[in-house]
C-alpha cells in the first residue's frame, strides 16, 4: 500500500531554500517585478545553482521507492506565480529531484498551507516567510546563508538538532536566561524525570525515527542494504541537566545515534566532523559560527 501524506515525513520547502536566487531577487529588489517576470523567462532553461537545503532535500528524496514505498515528501511552496516559478521546476526536473506538489501563491504568503500538506516543517531562506509561519504556530525554520555539504561521494543523509527550543519547549532556556546557570542545573535536576514538553521541530525529529525503523525493516530483508540515515543532538546542557535530555527521548521512544553534551562548548567543533547535511538551532549566536562548516536553520521561537 502507497502512504497516504498523513503517514509522510513532508518537508515544505521555498523555492529560495533550494536554489540559489540571489540573482533574480537582485532583479526583483532593484528593478520591480515587471522585470524580475521578464528575467525569469529569459531564463527559464537556464539551471538554478543548488540552494543551502539541497543536499538535505535530495538525500531526504533517496530513501522513496516509488510507486510503493514512498514514506517521504518534499512540496515547493512558493510566492511565485507558475510563470516566474516555471525557472524552479524546470531546474527541480534537471536536477531529477522527485517533486510533483506545489502551491505557486502570487505574493501570497505560504504559511497557510503548512497543515493542508502535513508539512512537519517549511524551509525558507525568506526570514518575513518563517516569521510569519511562526506567529501563526506552525514549524518553520529559516534557511541561513551558509556552507553547502553536498559530496555526490556521500551517500548517507545527517541531520544534526539542537534539544531546547528545537526538539524540547524553551521553558528551561527561559529559567536559565532569567536566573542564571546553576538555578537552571538545580531546576533541570529536580525534574529529571520529568519529559519536556515539546518543541517545535519534535514532530520532524519523531518522523525522522520513523524513517529510520523504515531503514531498519528494509536492511532486515535485503542482505546488503546499508543505513544512511544519520540523527545527531548537539546541545550546550552537560551534566547533571543531561538527564532530562534522556527522559524525554525515553518518553519519545526514540534512540538517537550520537548525542553531545557540550556545556558551552563552540557547536562549530562537534559539527564539523559530523558534517551534518542540515542543522537546526533556535540561538542564533550558536550559529553564527556554525554557518562555516555546516548548512544551518535558524528556528525561532514563539514569544
Amino acid at each position: 500500500m502507497p502512504f497516504e501524506i498523513e503517514q509522510k515525513l513532508v518537508v515544505a520547502v521555498a523555492s529560495s531554500a533550494l536554489f540559489d536566487l540571489g540573482e533574480a531577487d537582485h532583479v526583483f529588489r532593484q528593478q520591480g517585478e515587471d522585470a524580475y517576470r521578464r528575467y525569469q523567462r529569459e531564463h527559464e532553461d537556464e539551471v538554478l545553482e543548488r540552494g543551502v537545503a539541497f543536499p538535505f532535500v535530495r538525500r531526504l528524496l533517496s530513501f522513496n521507492r516509488p510507486p510503493d514505498d514512498s514514506p517521504v515528501e518534499v512540496v515547493l511552496l512558493s510566492r511565485n506565480d507558475p510563470d516566474t516559478g516555471l525557472r524552479v521546476f524546470n531546474s527541480i526536473e534537471a536536477y531529477g529531484l522527485d517533486i510533483t506538489r506545489a502551491a505557486f501563491l502570487n505574493g501570497n504568503p505560504p504559511f497557510r498551507y503548512i497543515p493542508d500538506f502535513n508539512a512537519s516543517i517549511f524551509l525558507s531562506a525568506n526570514e518575513h516567510n518563517v516569521e510569519e509561519a511562526i506567529m501563526a504556530g506552525y514549524p518553520a525554520g529559516l534557511v541561513l546563508d551558509s556552507v553547502i555539504n553536498d559530496d555526490s561521494d556521500d551517500v548517507e543523509l545527517r541531520v544534526a538538532f539542537d534539544f531546547d527550543g528545537v526538539l524540547a519547549d524553551d521553558s528551561a532556556e527561559q529559567v536559565f536566561q532569567s536566573d542564571g546557570l546553576e538555578a537552571f542545573h538545580q531546576s533541570e535536576s529536580e525534574q529529571a524525570d520529568v519529559p519536556h514538553d515539546t518543541g517545535p521541530v519534535q514532530e520532524l525529529f519523531v518522523k525522522i525515527a520513523k524513517l529510520q525503523e523504515i531503514e531498519k525493516a528494509r536492511a532486515a530483508t535485503a542482505q546488503h542494504y546499508e543505513r544512511r540515515l544519520k540523527v545527531a543532538i548537539i546541545t550546550s546542557r552537560n551534566a547533571p541537566s543531561h538527564k532530562r535530555v534522556v527522559t524525554s527521548l525515553r518518553a519519545w521512544g526514540i534512540t538517537v545515534d550520537q548525542t553531545f553534551f557540550l556545556g558551552g562548548m563552540d557547536k562549530s567543533r562537534i559539527l564539523k566532523t559530523f558534517r551534518p547535511h542540515i542543522f537546526f538551532d533556535d540561538q542564533k549566536l550558536h550559529l553564527d559560527s556554525a554557518t562555516a562548516v555546516a548548512p544551518c536553520v535558524h528556528v525561532p521561537v514563539r514569544r
